[in-house]
């Protein structure tokens, strides 16, 4: 009867501590761990891509007083969301705007938003999105358009004449990149003028922005066949220095020979270089068959005047020197087809 009873005494504590201690996962036999609750969707990351409009060349730019757009497409699209955009002009804010995202199709949303510049400069735009919970925080920038004066001329300085500069080199016209409206510049100019088939002024405005808007002003290489070889072309009065495949290097204003004395059209080769000038003016010439030559001189107008050289300004003769070797090849063609191919004895300057 006692063993009875210690016997329930000691099954009574073994219920009392199984009750009192805390209860262990079960494993399941899949993972080996316990499963868990699903969590809630955080906010989806979105892509923004940036776009220019109303601007145009390279780098862009755009005339003060004209609008430009700045366009943002975003993936995916929540609807009711707002982005800001901010304005900057030569790092100065100069204005915020905040913009509804519109829906483009069923994957992506679109904002538009247009500014106008009074004063010239280089005007950068930066999008920001607060975080929300369908959608996470995002920025992003452009590079920049640059506002422009388009009336520019000679002895004019500063932010448009750079870009101005800027447009010109980057269709491989000799320019310089001052900021300053130089000799150098006008002769650029003028060479450009002469490509598009403009007045042959040394004044910018709005016609020559709106051409290098478009990118228009390249040279046409007529003999891609001719490896490293020089183009003149005398219905444009231009130069143009060609890499191998046809690559334009540089691009000069020439003035060729008078009616009288025309400049032979053909294909030659230089046979003979002459370091710095001679006693007829010639600076750093180039012969490419009897006296005619590639040559700087003092005068170089915007038409044909010369005795049937190639005239070129004479800052530009030394790098023309430089780049021309001996056994260049030179093809002297006329669009027209009225030039001579005739080889004066007595050519010259």
């Amino acid at each position: 009867m006692r063993s009875l009873v210690l016997l329930s005494a000691l099954l009574a504590c073994v219920i009392a501590l199984a009750q009192s201690a805390p209860a262990k996962a079960t494993a399941t036999p899949s993972s080996g761990a316990a499963p868990r609750s699903p969590s809630a969707p955080g906010p989806v990351a979105p892509v923004l891509k940036l776009a220019l409009a109303k601007a145009g060349g390279s780098p862009p730019f755009a005339l003060v007083g004209r609008r430009i757009v700045v366009r943002g497409i975003i993936t995916p699209y929540v609807a009711g969301q707002v982005v800001k955009v901010s304005f900057y002009l030569d790092r100065r804010k100069v204005g915020v705007r905040f913009v509804d995202v519109q829906p483009l199709h069923a994957a992506a949303g679109q904002f538009r938003v247009a500014f106008l510049s009074h004063y010239a400069g280089l005007l950068r735009a930066r999008v920001t999105h607060y975080a929300t919970a369908q959608q996470g925080a995002f920025s992003a920038s452009f590079p920049g358009v640059t506002f422009v004066h388009a009336n520019l001329g000679p002895g004019a300085r500063g932010q448009s004449v750079r870009l101005l500069q800027s447009e010109l080199d980057a269709l491989h016209y000799a320019v310089p990149s001052s900021g300053v409206f130089d000799e150098g510049t006008e002769q650029a100019l003028i060479a450009y003028r002469k490509v598009t088939g403009l007045e042959r002024i040394a004044y910018a405005g709005t016609r020559v922005f709106a051409l290098l808007a478009r990118g228009a002003g390249s040279f046409h290489v007529r003999y891609r066949g001719d490896g490293r070889h020089v183009e003149a072309n005398l219905s444009k009065q231009v130069l143009a220095e060609i890499e191998p495949r046809g690559r334009v290097y540089r691009i000069y204003t020439i003035s060729s020979g008078k009616p009288s004395t025309p400049t032979v059209v053909g294909r030659f080769v230089v046979y003979l270089k002459t370091p710095g000038e001679n006693s007829k003016g010639m600076v750093d010439a180039n012969y490419f068959i009897r006296g005619y030559a590639i040559h700087g001189y003092a005068e170089v107008p915007t038409y044909a005047a010369s005795h049937g050289c190639l005239r070129v300004p004479i800052p530009d003769a030394p790098a023309i020197f430089a780049w021309v070797r001996t056994g260049t090849p030179v093809d002297v063609y006329d669009e027209g087809g009225g030039a001579s191919a005739r080889v004066r004895a007595n050519a010259g300057p």
